[in-house]
């Protein structure tokens, strides 16, 4: 997940760069599952979407980058920010999630999916992965501390936004070996056990 900033309707220039942003992830991910990550290198990315190197470098900064990169982030801040303030924090997510995830197209859950198993999968992105999870529980841990009137750094709300990451890891990273499963359903069934308490 990115940056907890405010979540406004973009405009021309935002698009332009959100559909300039997305062409090189596609590109890049089309180009690692056909002749791997390690073979891929950012000028053929570049070439395949159409734009320079530099131009690859100032929406990604490295090529691991392209991979970590959600673009679904804005749009579950959003729904999340929208969900009624007195609703608890674990439904109130779990609503937000539910409500991105059924805005994406089949082909967009799968290249959600196909960047899910080169994180988890190549081992020069395993770190890129675990940063990536650190900055995710940041964030949600910023957001909560907006909704509920409580510093960013406090101790329980921290704990409570790495149990909510440990959930959504613990649902996908099956899937990284068996893709048959329905990612938002492992989420949301994994959502529905931190609601009822974890009861074992």
């Amino acid at each position: 997940m990115s940056e907890s900033s405010a979540v406004d309707k973009p405009g021309l220039r935002e698009r332009k760069k959100a559909k300039t942003r997305a062409a090189i992830q596609e590109h890049a991910l089309r180009l690692f599952r056909e002749q791997g990550y390690d073979a891929t290198t950012v000028e053929q990315i570049a070439e395949a979407a159409e734009v320079s190197p530099s131009t690859f470098f100032r929406y990604f900064p490295t090529k691991e980058d392209v991979v970590t990169y959600d673009a679904l982030d804005p749009a579950v801040i959003a729904a999340w920010r929208s969900q009624p303030p007195d609703m608890k924090p674990v439904p109130a997510i779990r609503k937000a999630m539910l409500e991105a995830f059924e805005s994406l197209s089949p082909d967009q859950v799968e290249e959600l999916m196909g960047r899910g198993r080169l994180l988890f999968s190549v081992p020069e992105l395993r770190q890129a992965a675990i940063n990536e999870l650190i900055r995710s529980g940041r964030m949600v841990a910023d957001e909560l501390a907006v909704r509920m009137g409580r510093p960013a750094n406090d101790f329980e709300l921290r704990v409570f936004a790495g149990a909510l990451m440990g959930a959504i890891l613990a649902a996908v990273v099956p899937l990284v070996e068996d893709d048959s499963g329905d990612m938002m359903a492992l989420i949301d069934r994994a959502f529905a056990f931190l609601e009822k308490g974890m009861p074992l």
